[in-house]
């Protein structure tokens, strides 16, 4: 198993939150993932042009009050992901 790979073994089945380099946040449950794609189910793919709360705002009420649910399944490029973090290491 390549570096990468090893490290994303440690969010699989997690919660997660990735940062993506549009102005969108997507956090949902990391199921698996490629070379070119990460594989999320019960997923909010939350676009912040929508909205005056900040990003950090958004994942931080999210910890506090779970995911809104917006999509079963989505896939992620992974050349789009500036940070990939459990949303149980989020700090309010």
């Amino acid at each position: 198993m390549d570096q990468p790979a090893l490290l994303l073994e440690d969010f699989r089945e997690q919660a997660v939150v990735l940062d993506i380099v549009s102005p969108f946040v997507i956090i949902g449950t990391l199921t698996g993932w490629d070379d070119r794609y990460l594989v999320l189910k019960d997923a909010d793919v939350h676009d912040l042009r929508d909205t005056t709360t900040t990003r950090e705002l958004y994942v931080i009420e999210t910890r506090r009050f779970g995911i809104r649910i917006t999509r079963e399944r989505v896939l992620v490029k992974l050349s789009e992901v500036v940070t990939i973090s459990s949303l149980a290491d989020v700090l309010d």
